[in-house]
């Protein structure tokens, strides 16, 4: 098998070592700085350059970019795919991608499945990437088609090297939503939350409580903004509930409302419970 992966940051750069660690795949990479590109090369990391002329080649191609620049590139090498192999991207948001993708690749003979790693660190970067990032981690994938398991399989067999624990199959719709609130909106309160006046003080005072809500505040923010408004109906209907609720607490707060406060944190708690046991 040959994968082609198409951007060398943190995800593209993991899932190339994922790739290479299986031992059995051919891995070509590209990344717009020609200097991740040979340093990947010389660490074994990928077997060569992902130059247009070899994705003709590829069973499958990871495009690991922004979404424009994803859509970007499959626009200008979409005569260059294999129309045998797919064609998959990585992006955070799926709802625009997909629909380009899909038409793209209607119209040029090859074939396009939305994805998306659930994986990654507040790092971003080649020199962060590791084979091990996707080992036992979730993967969203959305297929041109519902009813077909055998193509489904195909692209599961396809993604098995890189170490998924589970590959799940979503509308683009239904992606957005759900990412919104477990990802998107996470990002934004923790970079909200560490405004606080209070940050700048907060070493001898602060355990995991303050580790656990303010690590993803540090966070590539060209990314970030371009993902969060790509989706911006799904989060701004994520952020209205939760200035709802936190308006709750606080009106309970500023009236000295024990039992309201307490009634609040308890309802909480057991919502908690009632998701994640």
């Amino acid at each position: 098998m040959t994968v082609g992966i198409v951007g060398l940051g943190l995800i593209g750069g993991s899932l190339a070592k994922a790739y290479k660690r299986d031992g059995s795949v051919t891995v070509l990479g590209w990344n717009r700085t020609a200097s991740t590109t040979e340093f990947a090369q010389l660490s074994g990391d990928i077997d060569g350059v992902l130059t247009p002329d070899r994705l003709a080649q590829c069973d499958l191609v990871l495009i690991a970019l922004y979404p424009q620049a994803a859509m970007d590139y499959m626009r200008e090498n979409a005569d260059r795919f294999s129309k045998t192999g797919i064609v998959m991207d990585c992006a955070g948001i799926k709802r625009e991608i997909c629909a380009f993708g899909f038409d793209l690749a209607a119209r040029h003979g090859f074939t396009f499945v939305g994805g998306h790693p659930m994986a990654g660190t507040q790092y971003s970067g080649y020199k962060y990437a590791r084979a091990t990032l996707f080992d036992r981690a979730p993967m969203v994938v959305v297929p041109p088609r519902y009813d077909d398991a055998d193509f489904l399989q195909r692209v599961k067999a396809l993604l098995k090297p890189a170490g998924f624990g589970r590959v799940s199959v979503a509308t683009a719709e239904d992606h957005d939503e759900m990412i919104a609130f477990t990802s998107q909106l996470c990002h934004v309160v923790s970079n909200a939350y560490i405004k606080s006046p209070a940050a700048g003080r907060h070493k001898g005072f602060s355990a995991g409580s303050y580790r656990d809500l303010t690590r993803v505040a540090w966070l590539n923010a060209d990314m970030w903004s371009e993902l969060i408004l790509d989706n911006r109906d799904n989060m701004l209907s994520e952020m209205d509930a939760l200035l709802e609720n936190l308006r709750a607490y606080r009106d309970a707060i500023a009236a000295d409302d024990r039992p309201a406060l307490r009634a609040l944190l308890q309802e909480g708690k057991e919502r908690k419970e009632a998701i994640d046991g």
